[in-house]
């Protein structure tokens, strides 16, 4: 392991962190009507969730299953999060 590879991680956490929290004030937003909104949005907050956090499992067990360390099962597990946070930020700012 580096000598950085905790700072890395925790980065990358707190970034996906705050993705997270702003997509949830951008929602909060739409759903009171103070901006504008894509017909469907509610429903999919919701169900988007399973599969996104199916796809995170199964890549933090892919990792330790093929032997990585632990901080690399961590970065595993957050990729596809932060893909999907990242997706939904960019789409919501739009």
């Amino acid at each position: 392991m580096y000598p950085f590879t905790f700072m890395t991680l925790a980065t990358r956490t707190i970034v996906l962190a705050f993705e997270a929290q702003t997509v949830m004030t951008l929602r909060l937003l739409a759903m009171n009507g103070l901006i504008p909104s894509r017909p469907g949005e509610t429903g999919r907050m919701i169900s988007e969730k399973l599969p996104a956090f199916g796809e995170a499992g199964i890549a933090a067990a892919a990792a330790a299953l093929s032997g990585k360390l632990p901080d690399q099962v961590m970065s595993a597990a957050l990729a596809p999060l932060s893909r999907k946070v990242r997706a939904n930020r960019k789409r919501l700012t739009r």
